[in-house]
């Protein structure tokens, strides 16, 4: 078939590949599941407008389905993480990670029950929480309503990051998660330390390490388009599609 520019070449899929545990023969391609997954991220198209080179919508959502249920989406998504790290000249395990959330509109098909306002941003839709490590590589996403405030999601986000990266010291955050009570939860459940990189000049632009680190990550997933706004039913596809998207990330940065 004519390939897109979504789709994995033939060194892509041999990393990609070994994480979807395909041990018997299938009369899918799950090549081409994976790329139509790739290409609707990519796009923003909806399932059944997904090309007809690709296997029907509804196998390929199927997949999908079953990859984000089972964590599969979350593996690839890690052990590539690791993977980068590694061929940048650093441990495999992060001993520091930054913090941050961004609140995205909810559509006519997300909006419901896992929904809510931002009064600061003055959005309505879900917020995304992330966590990456200093080259501002993925290290988890956790997605909440956008009302939670972010004190309340970090926690949420922090418990998630805890269950993959076990040498993490140092969280790096910015001034909405200021607080002693957050701190202290943190210190004492996890033990990492959270610091606050504060800006020192008002009313003059200048950009912060480690706070600038998150928002270039959130720009990279944010050139995918179905992550622009919250396109998906539930708060776990969100996640799902955050994670296929720093995938593609991690795969161009593979040497």
């Amino acid at each position: 078939m004519a390939g897109y520019p979504s789709d994995l070449s033939d060194k892509e899929w041999s990393i990609v590949k070994p994480f979807l545990g395909e041990s018997k023969k299938r009369r899918t391609d799950t090549r081409s599941v994976f790329n139509a997954i790739l290409y609707l991220v990519k796009t923003g198209c909806q399932w059944r407008y997904l090309p007809k080179e690709y296997p029907n919508y509804q196998t390929v959502f199927y997949y999908f389905n079953s990859w984000k249920h089972r964590g599969v989406l979350e593996k690839i998504q890690l052990g590539l993480t690791r993977r980068v790290r590694k061929e940048s000249g650093k441990n495999e395990e992060p001993t520091a990670a930054i913090i941050d959330s961004q609140s995205i509109k909810s559509t006519l098909v997300s909006t419901g029950g896992h929904t809510g306002y931002d009064a600061g941003k003055k959005i309505k839709g879900l917020k995304r929480h992330i966590t990456v490590d200093t080259l501002g590589l993925l290290l988890c996403v956790c997605v909440h309503s956008a009302a939670v405030q972010d004190r309340d999601g970090a926690e949420m986000a922090i418990k998630k990051l805890n269950r993959f990266w076990k040498n993490i010291g140092k969280i790096f955050a910015d001034g909405g998660y200021q607080g002693d009570n957050l701190f202290n939860k943190i210190k004492n459940r996890f033990n990492y330390i959270i610091e606050i990189i504060k800006r020192t000049d008002k009313g003059v632009f200048k950009v912060l390490p480690k706070r600038w680190i998150v928002e270039r990550t959130f720009s990279w997933i944010d050139t995918n388009r179905r992550t622009s706004k919250s396109y998906e039913r539930y708060p776990l596809t969100v996640e799902a599609v955050t994670q296929i998207a720093a995938t593609r990330i991690m795969l161009r940065k593979i040497k």
